[in-house]
């Protein structure tokens, strides 16, 4: 028999076991956002710059795309997370009268779900079966197992849509940091959004796997993507166009 752990080694795994908070729809919601504002008025200060837009235009147009593109994110965040969380909701339901209507198909059904993770087939039916003798955490179960969710644990729109906001606009203003100071360099104004993006990038490693040079030099290429099409959009259009 495996003995105990003492409070020594509790305190030794306290000290060195820990999880960066991932939970609450925050961080999707706040790199999406924060790139997103990043690539949008990188895009757009390339475009109206490339056409011959002069800094009093690129502000206007990179303060208009940074304000429409945060409630754009923000709601759209909402809706998506609420949509979603409401989703699992009716599957809780559904999962919740099947138990009720065929308690032992689903139990069996666990038991197999348990079987094919590596228990034994006598671990995985007593298993099921003492979840099953409690209904409420049988549900939650069963969506976990099914879905991949867990439903006591859903993330909060309104968490998603203000990290979502919030970081857009932060993201939208950097590349309009030199105009706003009074410059009207194109080249510097596309720069400061390069090294946002480099740092945003890097920032994100941190939850990942991924490097944080290669991180940082990732998502300076795709906001170059961006910028590179829409500067040569600018250029053959020109901001006379319509005169």
């Amino acid at each position: 028999m495996t003995q105990a752990p003492g409070p020594a080694e509790y305190a030794a795994h306290d000290g060195t076991h820990h999880h960066a908070d991932i939970s609450g729809g925050w961080l999707r919601a706040a790199v999406f956002g924060a790139m997103d504002g990043l690539v949008t008025n990188i895009a757009l200060v390339a475009g109206v710059g490339g056409g011959g837009g002069d800094r009093s235009l690129i502000i206007l147009t990179g303060m208009a795309g940074l304000v429409a593109g945060a409630f754009s994110m923000a709601l759209g965040e909402f809706a998506s997370v609420d949509t979603q969380n409401d989703a699992v909701t009716h599957e809780v339901e559904v999962e919740r009268e099947e138990i009720r209507r065929h308690p032992d198909v689903e139990q069996a059904e666990l038991a197999d779900s348990y079987e094919a993770m590596g228990l034994s087939r006598v671990t995985a039916e007593a298993v099921a079966r003492d979840l099953h003798d409690k209904p409420e955490l049988a549900v939650r179960v069963h969506i976990t197992q099914e879905l991949g969710v867990d439903p006591d644990d859903q993330p909060s729109p309104w968490t998603a849509a203000g990290s979502s906001f919030l970081c857009f606009a932060l993201g939208g203003v950097i590349p309009l940091i030199p105009f706003l100071l009074g410059s009207s360099s194109l080249p510097l104004g596309l720069l400061v959004g390069a090294v946002g993006l480099f740092l945003v990038g890097a920032l994100t490693s941190r939850f990942t796997t991924r490097r944080w040079w290669s991180a940082g030099i990732r998502q300076v290429l795709f906001g170059a993507l961006a910028a590179g099409a829409t500067f040569g959009v600018g250029s053959l259009i020109g901001v006379n166009v319509a005169g």
